[in-house]
């Protein structure tokens, strides 16, 4: 136990030092001014292109996901997220310890010996693949949708709402997406960050108040005009759990039978049933998972 509690201080410690860096040096992979240049970016696309031309500039909870924004990506990172991490991990090593294996012995290949765009490429398509599943199962399983409704609460799409989840979505994520990532091997960080900058872009376009659909690359590309209908508060009969559960790629959507565009969906309306009662400020939605269903 006294090994766990010097790793959790040791990695707030280190990621105190990390944020503190993000915030006060520019350097390529820097997420915390990354972060704010594409939020910038996007935003400006909604300005200059609104698709619901109605909708005001600083829609409804546009602030309250502002905040999201930076909570859930930088300070949960701090209060929760790399401490846990880091314990999980070293919690599943000492569990493979007992049987005499380790992590390394899991891997099934090593990207860093396949040529560098071909092992993005493969990490990229393991992890989406991975959280595309985690976000069908975030639909599926009761107490993981409690979870979920948070984001699903959203009244008016913007960028900013891309990221305005409960804290507890990360860990399930990171949660399933640590043995599939551990057979594959590591990258870079560097490396990773590509991947991250674009998962964070495709993100924003999606929930921002756009219209688009990228044409053909649509059925490859997640997209605004795809997304909005997984955010539709009438679902269709034959998928009552949701579709185009897609985060980055729209591709699995597509392969596996859960796309479902039928018509450009501009104005149609966003939430759940019951969502005139989900909790309106920020520390009523972070304790919503363990409230008592009414």
């Amino acid at each position: 136990m006294e090994g766990y509690l010097e790793l959790i201080m040791s990695s707030y410690s280190g990621y105190f030092n990390y944020l503190f860096k993000e915030i006060t040096q520019w350097y390529w992979g820097n997420y915390f001014y990354g972060l704010i240049i594409i939020s910038l970016l996007v935003w400006g696309l909604e300005i200059m292109f609104p698709w619901r031309k109605g909708q005001p500039l600083f829609r409804k909870d546009f602030w309250l996901d502002t905040f999201y924004m930076f909570f859930n990506f930088f300070l949960l990172n701090l209060i929760v997220l790399i401490a846990l991490s880091e314990a999980t991990a070293k919690a599943f090593d000492d569990l493979l310890g007992v049987i005499n294996l380790s992590v390394g012995q899991l891997e099934i290949f090593d990207l860093n010996r396949l040529p560098f765009g071909t092992g993005l490429l493969v990490f990229f398509l393991v992890s989406d693949f991975v959280q595309w599943n985690t976000h069908k199962l975030l639909h599926r399983i009761p107490k993981l949708w409690r979870i979920h409704q948070l984001h699903h609460s959203v009244k008016e799409m913007g960028f900013a709402a891309h990221l305005r989840y409960h804290w507890l979505e990360p860990v399930v994520y990171k949660a399933i997406l640590y043995v599939p990532l551990a057979l594959i091997g590591g990258l870079d960080a560097q490396d990773v960050a590509i991947v991250h900058f674009l998962a964070i872009t495709i993100g924003h376009l999606n929930h921002a108040n756009l219209g688009w659909d990228y044409g053909p690359f649509k059925y490859l590309f997640n997209n605004p005009k795809m997304h909005i209908w997984h955010h539709a508060k009438a679902l269709p009969e034959h998928a009552p759990y949701g579709v185009n559960f897609g985060l980055t790629l729209s591709l699995w959507d597509y392969l596996f039978g859960t796309a479902h565009v039928p018509s450009e969906g501009r104005d149609i309306e966003l939430g759940f049933d019951g969502d005139e009662h989900f909790p309106k400020t920020f520390i009523e939605q972070e304790m919503y998972p363990w409230q008592r269903k009414s």
